[in-house]
């Protein structure tokens, strides 16, 4: 067997899909180290606003009074996702998530509620409109985190705008937070900041350890019942995005600063199968002064124009699918970045965007990077946006007939569930008519890359012939997505990062001679 300098049961790698993965095998009595190569803990999840878990079924939306069933929601999601993932998993998941929510319940550092949010594809067999799939963590102040207090990632407008980090934890914080509540704890658990995991070790065809450079330092670690790969995708990686064909940018991704796919290197390295390496959760992403363009979504009005002056897009419609949208008409080329907000003077002229997740700065800041722009007519803030004024002017006339009617013949704006779920159920048509004109620069963004190790149910990683490498497991964006292409409902990509990390320690706790 290889030298370790240090050896526990189990090493994770990632502190934010991972930290389920280090709570599960520390309570089931494992010796765990955790690993975060940043110097906070937490890594995408904690900028997810609500943290949210698509769960079907779980406690939480039982005691709510749901009459949803299993069924029902396997037959929504294999309707959404199709054949693209492995049948089993896409079970494992649907099933999987009352049974988390159930484990967690039972120590009190956990509570959730219900969050209704209406499934992403609301005409899909077995979807549910009232959103009693979707739950979400409850504050939690970061003084209670004793020892680990101060040491989660974000909010966004702290990092990026430098605005004063809040007290109370919300939202993905509040669910980092409450899993650092439950290991403080333990006294199974290790965590490290500023350890990237760098290699693996094995001996012969069996995953033995990993090489993790802690504050600089290579050390060798020795894992006897496994590793967890569990550090996000490659959104930061500018070179492996572009090696693997993912659109957008490294500088608009809202993903953490240790996603940049040391990871997957380190399970290519070993003979790791890989999956949905093009593929991530996008968005449309507003344009900032600092000429990054991040998630935004909460449109109460206005419309998306491409460089023609037209209207090409549902802007109602959930994020993914309206980003979709957005790179298939790139990638025929008729619509190219940036593409533009056109809204009127009904509520100011500050975009009507309510949920930007960074937040907006001076209005003259915009105005000065030719991102925003107000004009007295249509004609006028045509040419200030460089797209034809009677294209423009016709796009306008057309969509506030389509007001006056209440449907959206062009692209079904408000036919969903979704698509009111920002209107208290009314329809999120409204007209463009009161001056003066103005226009926001939108660009495309992402909540991380999707691609990555194929695993089994128990978020084994496979070989390509189908084969699992022994000791070595996956979960969160380093785990190719279970969902495959789609983005079924929100609170899906925390939901299957927190399920797979779990189950990986399950797997790990049940080999022989595991503690209890």
């Amino acid at each position: 067997m290889p030298d370790f300098d240090v050896e526990f049961d189990v090493v994770v790698a990632g502190s934010g899909a991972g930290i389920a993965g280090a709570y599960t095998a520390g309570r089931e009595g494992l010796s765990t180290l955790m690993v975060e190569a940043t110097d906070m803990f937490g890594g995408t999840t904690a900028y997810s606003g609500g943290g949210g878990m698509w769960f079907p079924c779980n406690p939480v939306v039982q005691r709510a009074g749901t009459d949803d069933t299993i069924d029902a929601a396997l037959d929504y999601f294999h309707a959404v996702v199709g054949d693209r993932t492995p049948r089993e998993l896409q079970d494992t998941y649907v099933r999987g998530g009352a049974h988390l929510i159930e484990y967690l319940e039972q120590d009190p550092a956990f509570e959730f509620t219900l969050l209704p949010w209406p499934d992403y594809y609301g005409s899909a067999p077995g979807a549910r409109a009232d959103g009693y799939r979707h739950i979400i963590p409850l504050p939690v102040p970061d003084s209670d985190l004793g020892r680990y207090a101060g040491s989660v990632r974000g909010p966004l407008d702290t990092e990026r705008l430098g605005a004063p980090a809040p007290d109370l934890l919300v939202g993905g914080r509040a669910l980092v937070g409450r899993f650092l509540l439950a290991l403080q704890r333990l006294n199974t658990v290790t965590c490290w900041r500023n350890a990237p995991l760098v290699e693996l070790i094995t001996d012969e065809d069996r995953v033995v350890g990993a090489v993790v450079e802690q504050d600089g330092i290579a050390v060798r670690v020795g894992a006897r019942r496994g590793v967890l790969l569990a550090s996000g995708g490659f959104e930061q990686n500018a070179t492996m995005r572009e090696h693997y064909g993912v659109p957008g940018s490294a500088t608009d991704t809202m993903g953490g600063p240790g996603s940049t796919g040391g990871a997957h290197r380190a399970a290519i390295a070993v003979g790791a199968a890989l999956d949905l390496m093009d593929q991530a959760w996008w968005s449309p992403g507003m344009t900032h002064p600092d000429g990054r363009s991040a998630f935004a979504l909460w449109f109460t009005g206005g419309i998306f124009v491409n460089q023609e002056g037209r209207r090409f897009v549902n802007e109602s419609a959930p994020y993914d699918q309206l980003a979709r949208d957005v790179l298939r008409q790139i990638d025929d080329g008729t619509t190219r970045l940036p593409f533009w907000m056109i809204y009127d003077n009904r509520a100011g002229d500050i975009p009507p965007v309510s949920a930007t997740n960074v937040s907006m700065v001076d209005a003259d800041r915009y105005r000065d990077s030719g991102l925003w722009h107000t004009a007295d007519t249509v004609a006028e803030l045509a040419d200030a946006i460089g797209v034809p004024a009677m294209e423009l002017a016709a796009t306008l006339e057309r969509f506030n007939r389509l007001v006056e009617s209440g449907v959206d013949e062009d692209f079904d704006r408000g036919d969903e569930p979704y698509d009111r779920v920002f209107t208290g159920g009314e329809s999120p048509l409204v007209p463009i008519d009161t001056p003066p004109y103005h226009a926001a620069a939108f660009g495309l963004s992402d909540l991380g890359t999707k691609g990555g190790l194929r695993t089994d149910t128990h978020a084994r990683v496979l070989r390509p012939d189908g084969t699992t490498i022994l000791g070595l497991y996956a979960a969160g964006n380093t785990m190719a997505a279970v969902s495959g292409t789609a983005y079924p409902g929100g609170g899906n990509p925390i939901g299957a990062s927190m399920l797979f990390s779990h189950l990986a320690a399950l797997d790990m706790a049940a080999r022989s001679g595991a503690a209890r």
